[in-house]
């Protein structure tokens, strides 16, 4: 197949009219894997294409765009960049939008990669492309908001592509959009200046430009705006992943209305709000550090957590696996990080969630829903090194044949989440005294077995049997 679709770019490239021939590598495309096209990317002769975009036929363009966005998946960013980059820069000013945004999307692509190094940088700064990239955002929303996230990504690679994206002046316009008053722009305009805080230069620039006092003081202005539902969970999960990625001790107590609205946010009526919620809190209690801010909460916290129970046990089923994550976050701890203290806490917090926690996620893990059973058994999994959850395990009736029974997994993912359970459990030096040395055995037994063992069915002849 891969083949054909050779042979037929090669009849296109030789015709003046290949409709025909267009339609026909357009149906063949679309039967071959991209790893075959991978191995002809060296053979792939994409100028005639771009040639035919120039044309003023509707067909032939559509056709021409289709085949194109599936070559160019096959080809690598920097060969493309060396010799396809003329032919890039002038889909950018097509007069038609679907030419404009496939040769941007692969502009991106292969503009990311040339600005790892300072020639590159140099290269794509100081030519005519950055005045091209300008006009062509200019097209429509799509388009604008691919050119910030090719900014972004590149001011992401070092301090210094972020001073000759600053100096372009387009992360000063995104910043303007960010914090502007169309709503829907804002909501967008934030993932990518999250993107941007994943680097420590780029949190460091954020916080001297003032961006993360006006994302805070935005939230703080949230609750007078009818529309603030539609950037409000950005906006949070901003400061979520901000806290996370320094201290959550630091941007907590600089910044105490993002935690408020967290809160808020778990009394509201709208699962999308719940959602955000739950995950920020679940990212905040993810280190010690951050668990200890929550701790810091005392009841409000506990009486958060009983909603996240109520939550992972009667919500729809994607919010039901976003609480059974978050709790699994909140309660995990490194075996060397355990500290009495800790233990006490998290042991507190776990009683928290409902009257009996453990049948509560257990419950859950029998409904016959994957997804469900996993997030269920990762909960367990969690708090598998702990000593008291091993003394609830241990105590709660057939809990510990439950764990042993390889029979209740039927699929690959379940396997592997009983199988690191087990493994959990195991590998903790207080196991063998909570469960016993036979039930320790057993667990070793599992763990040397592997997670995809299955016992053996033992047959017995019977005597005159043919």
């Amino acid at each position: 197949m891969a083949a054909q679709a050779l042979a037929l770019l090669r009849e296109v490239s030789r015709l003046e009219a290949p409709l025909e021939e267009l339609r026909a590598l357009h149906s063949v495309l679309q039967t071959v894997p991209l790893n075959e096209l991978r191995e002809l990317a060296a053979e792939l002769r994409l100028g005639p294409l771009f040639s035919l975009l120039n044309e003023n036929h509707r067909e032939q363009i559509t056709l021409c765009v289709s085949i194109l966005e599936r070559l160019l998946q096959a080809v690598e960013p920097v060969h493309m960049a060396r010799n396809l980059g003329a032919d890039l820069q002038r889909g950018l000013t097509h007069p038609d939008d679907s030419v404009k945004i496939l040769t941007l999307s692969q502009a991106i692509k292969s503009l990311s990669r040339i600005s790892l190094t300072q020639a590159g940088l140099e290269a794509l700064f100081e030519s005519n492309l950055l005045d091209d990239l300008k006009r062509v955002m200019k097209t429509n929303d799509i388009v604008r908001y691919r050119v910030y996230e090719l900014i972004v990504e590149i001011s992401s690679v070092s301090p210094e592509s972020l001073t000759y994206c600053t100096t372009s002046g387009l992360v000063t316009q995104l910043l303007r959009e960010l914090t502007g008053e169309d709503v829907l722009v804002r909501a967008t305009c934030i993932e990518m200046v999250t993107s941007l805080a994943y680097t420590h230069h780029g949190r460091q620039y954020l916080a001297q430009e003032g961006v993360i006092d006006q994302i805070s003081n935005i939230i703080v202005g949230a609750d007078s705006d009818p529309f603030s539902s539609f950037y409000l969970p950005g906006f949070v999960k901003f400061f979520g992943n901000l806290a996370i990625m320094d201290s959550p001790q630091q941007i907590c107590e600089r910044y105490p209305v993002f935690v408020e609205k967290v809160f808020e946010m778990t009394e509201s009526q709208d699962p999308t709000m719940i959602g955000v919620a739950v995950d920020t809190i679940g990212i905040l209690g993810s280190n010690v550090e951050g668990k200890q801010v929550l701790q810091k909460t005392g009841t409000r916290f506990e009486r958060l957590l009983m909603k996240i129970g109520y939550q992972a046990k009667n919500a729809s089923t994607e919010l039901k696996i976003r609480c059974l994550d978050s709790i699994s976050s909140i309660f995990y701890i490194l075996p060397e990080q355990q500290t009495d203290d800790l233990l006490r806490m998290t042991e507190s917090w776990f009683s928290s969630l409902s009257r009996d926690p453990l049948e509560l996620f257990r419950g859950i893990s029998n409904q016959p829903f994957p997804e469900l059973h996993c997030a269920a058994l990762k909960v367990f999994t969690a708090i598998a090194n702990q000593p008291w959850a091993q003394k609830l395990m241990f105590n709660s009736p057939g809990f510990v044949e439950y764990v042993m029974d390889r029979s209740v997994e039927h699929d690959k993912a379940s396997k592997d989440a009983k199988y690191e359970l087990v493994k959990a459990l195991a590998n903790s030096k207080t196991i063998a005294e909570i469960f016993g040395n036979p039930n320790y055995l057993r667990l070793r037994t599992y763990l040397s077995e592997g997670p995809y063992y299955v016992k053996p069915i033992s047959t017995t002849a019977v005597e005159g049997a043919e």
